[in-house]
């Protein structure tokens, strides 16, 4: 079967790109043709699959959005495809792959009542009303019952459109490891000590993920402890406004901003703590990852995968709302933690993750759909 991908923009580190890439590659390992639509691409382009850059244009986000998916669906038609799959809010596509949380919930909740009167408030709520309205029969791969349960709020989506996707973790990525290595890996690449805490704080976004938070946690330690503690903030991000907020706690010393990587597990591995006070996070899919790792974890309850790490122990879990005291007190609680018993409950959690779910469940449930698509075109034509 040919299937078609479609997503704005493709860089190595972003969450919903690295999703996308990972169900392309299963779906061609089972035997199917995928071909990826997109309007910027970053990094070197896989070879057992086609990359096609399609043209926008425009002055403001959702102007450039609007052509770019004209442009994608004039590419699509073109061509003839068994099932077209969406990365990024747009119609018309047979399956949605939901990474992003509910717009409209986000701009009544979160944002202020002028918001809803802009342009750009309305492209994107009616993009996203296309895909959930009950009027659509667009297919939705949801990470979390949560977030379906908001959309369900929002739009009334009847349930049976709803795909939930379970936590993915690949062992391939994850190999058993010596920590002292590790240590001395980190002390040779970064200049962290092994007699340093180190703590590590990853996505692309530094706002949305929390980084200030976790920089404002690190300056309300005691002396004591703050001069042996170092962080590594790794993403895809204009770190400039975060430079400035840990020059203004005068943490320069300790603290390094570093763009997307490769080699997280190997960070991971090295670490003592993962700080994730997040604002929003519809998965976040680094908290498995650390599990994996053995690394402990202070996060906050808005992302959709904290309560693995809250009902398996392995780590910190923040409640809502957030409130700031709150953080600096858990990393002072974690800092001052065996952290053993967290890393190894982690482990656990993620290892029976793994067993519960061994890979390529988005492309089986794509391989399905094409296959009822395609008994319902030739049904209709007969």
């Amino acid at each position: 079967m040919k299937f078609a991908f479609l997503i704005f923009k493709y860089f190595p580190y972003g969450g919903v790109q690295r999703d996308m890439l990972r169900i392309a590659r299963d779906c061609v390992a089972l035997g199917h043709q995928v071909t990826i639509f997109t309007g910027e691409w970053q990094g070197p382009q896989p070879a057992d699959m086609q990359v096609k850059i399609c043209p926008s244009s425009g002055w403001l986000n959702h102007t450039r959005h609007a052509r770019l998916i004209t442009a994608m669906q004039q590419a699509v038609h073109a061509e003839h495809f068994d099932l077209v799959v969406g990365f990024n809010r747009m119609q018309p596509v047979d399956v949605y792959f939901a990474a992003d949380s509910c717009f409209i919930a986000k701009a009544h909740e979160e944002r202020p009542w002028w918001y809803r009167l802009t342009s750009r408030y309305r492209w994107f709520q009616q993009a996203e009303a296309s895909i959930f309205s009950p009027a659509s029969s667009t297919h939705i791969f949801t990470l979390t019952q949560q977030e379906q349960a908001t959309f369900q709020h929002w739009y009334h989506t009847p349930g049976q459109r709803f795909h939930l996707i379970p936590p993915i973790l690949d062992p391939q990525r994850f190999p058993a490891f010596d920590r002292a290595q590790r240590k001395q890996w980190l002390a040779e690449t970064f200049g962290i000590l092994p007699e340093h805490t180190a703590l590590l704080l990853v996505g692309s976004g530094f706002k949305t993920k929390g980084a200030d938070r976790a920089v404002t946690a690190i300056a309300s330690l005691p002396e004591s402890v703050r001069k042996n503690v170092r962080m590594l903030i790794i993403g895809q991000d204009n770190p400039r406004w975060l430079q400035k907020h840990i020059e203004a706690h005068d943490l320069s010393s300790q603290i390094q901003v570093l763009g997307g990587r490769d080699n997280i597990p190997q960070l991971m591995q090295a670490c003592d703590w993962m700080v994730h006070p997040a604002r929003r996070e519809l998965a976040g899919h680094v908290l498995l990852e650390a599990m994996a790792c053995r690394l402990p974890v202070v996060t906050t309850n808005v992302c959709g995968y904290a309560p693995y790490i809250k009902n398996a122990g392995a780590g910190i879990v923040l409640g809502s709302p957030f409130t700031q005291s709150a953080l600096d007190q858990a990393l002072s609680t974690a800092l001052s933690s065996e952290r053993t018993t967290f890393s190894e409950a982690g482990l656990a959690c993620a290892k029976q993750l793994m067993q519960n779910n061994p890979g390529k469940a988005e492309a089986k449930i794509l391989t399905k759909l094409a296959s009822e698509k395609n008994i319902g075109s030739t049904n209709a034509a007969n």
